[in-house]
């Protein structure tokens, strides 16, 4: 096939706008993940209460409960996409910006309380995004539309994990977190340029609608059975990938590495595989189908948690020079490629699983299910590190990875690449 036939999918204005969902959503989370524990670390806050303070990212797990009211209720002038997009992203404007006036000795109280916030505030924005996302995308652009999505996603994590770390080195934290929280201005423009989509404009009659019809539908349409076979699976898919991560940043500087480091190399080294990686699998998403993406991409995403416990394994280094950099660089890479394949054939197929009828609740609840891992386990990593030490926790990391591939066999047979199994 021509080289521009392989790309003219991405030349249309549904994925120009995938670029932005992927970037507002990803800005907020990639602070939690990345910035927060960074700035906690470097002042003083032990590992084992930055682990314990991944419970502020309970909102994620929990968004499918309020996700009806955003299918019910729309903000007037907008539309219920656009508005809830809008209002989401003026707050997290506010409250990102907020953090430069704390100190973590001082006020971490109101440190947790405002993080708290900001999860709550990200995962509503969210559900608006990824419901306006799968609106607007036909089902043979699942599959690219949410690569583009996820490529945008981790671009974003750019900005929180290495132009602010790296900005951190030379001003100070309250001007880190405004030029940080400037960067939700992209997202604003795109949710008041674009239109609201047309399925979306007729909002459920009922709170009780809006509540139970979405829930009684996939029931329906899974059957019991395969609809608590599809939960398990999403549940466990990420779960080891997902707490290798959770203390990535406090592990790049435990083993000598600097935050300029971190942010020139590190994350760096990790963007154009994952670009790259993604882009790719979600063309080739196109041509292979999404269960065979997600066998082939899980099993890169499963080797790639090695790679953690080999740099682990070699200790902290008391000089950093450019062979431990490149271990650095390589280590980051592989991770970074691993995470881009799983993550756009895992979001693919929960949008697949998804009624467009009922896409805000479904969606929410199925990505809810997919961030408990990052909430709850993830929120034990510190005390796992203190106990077990790195490398343990990085191999504890790569069993726990083990049962969602193992559920692939049922829940995305190799064979029925192009067919939902929730249809079945």
């Amino acid at each position: 096939m021509p080289v521009q036939k392989w790309f003219a999918p991405l030349l249309n204005r549904r994925m120009l706008i995938c670029v932005f969902t992927g970037f507002s959503s990803g800005l907020p989370l990639y602070l939690l993940l990345n910035l927060l524990p960074a700035w906690l670390y470097t002042e003083g806050v032990s590992l084992k209460e930055i682990g314990a303070i991944a419970l502020i990212q309970l909102p994620y797990t929990w968004k499918f409960l309020w996700a009806p009211l955003l299918d019910r209720f729309p903000i007037p002038g907008l539309g219920r996409r656009r508005g809830w997009m809008v209002a989401t992203q003026v707050a997290l404007f506010i409250v990102i910006a907020s953090f430069g006036g704390l100190s973590p000795q001082f006020d971490l109280t109101t440190i947790i309380m405002l993080a708290s916030l900001l999860a709550l505030l990200s995962a509503t924005q969210d559900i608006a995004l990824d419901a306006f996302r799968r609106e607007i995308l036909a089902d043979d652009q699942l599959g690219l539309g949410n690569s583009v999505h996820v490529n945008a996603y981790r671009i974003a994590g750019l900005v929180p994990g290495s132009l602010s770390l790296i900005l951190a080195d030379h001003l100070p934290w309250a001007q880190v977190f405004l030029i940080t929280a400037m960067f939700m201005l992209p997202g604003m423009a795109m949710a008041l340029w674009v239109r609201e989509p047309e399925t979306s404009r007729t909002a459920p009659k009922a709170l009780r609608e809006a509540v139970v019809e979405p829930f009684r539908e996939f029931m329906q349409r899974a059957g019991w059975r395969n609809a608590a076979l599809i939960l398990g699976f999403i549940f466990f898919y990420k779960l080891g990938d997902s707490m290798c991560t959770a203390l990535a940043t406090p592990f790049y500087l435990a083993m000598g590495f600097a935050k300029s480091d971190i942010g020139l190399v590190a994350k760096n080294a990790g963007l154009w595989p994952a670009l790259i990686g993604s882009l790719i699998g979600g063309l080739w998403m196109v041509r292979l189908g999404i269960n065979r993406a997600l066998w082939l991409f899980g099993v890169v995403q499963l080797a790639s948690i090695l790679g953690f416990a080999w740099l682990a394994a070699a200790g902290p280094h008391p000089v950093i020079g450019a062979a431990e950099l490149a271990q650095l660089a390589l280590v980051i890479g592989f991770e970074a490629l691993g995470v881009g394949l799983g993550t756009v054939a895992f979001v693919a197929y929960i949008a697949r699983a998804t009624n467009p009828l009922y896409t805000a609740t479904q969606f929410a609840l199925f990505t809810s299910l997919a961030a408990v891992p990052r909430a709850f386990i993830n929120s034990a990593a510190g005390w796992l590190v203190d106990t077990l030490g790195w490398f343990e926790f990085f191999m504890l990391c790569f069993f726990l990875a083990m049962p969602g591939m193992l559920l692939l066999v049922r829940a995305a047979p190799w064979y029925e690449s192009n067919k939902s199994h929730a249809s079945m």
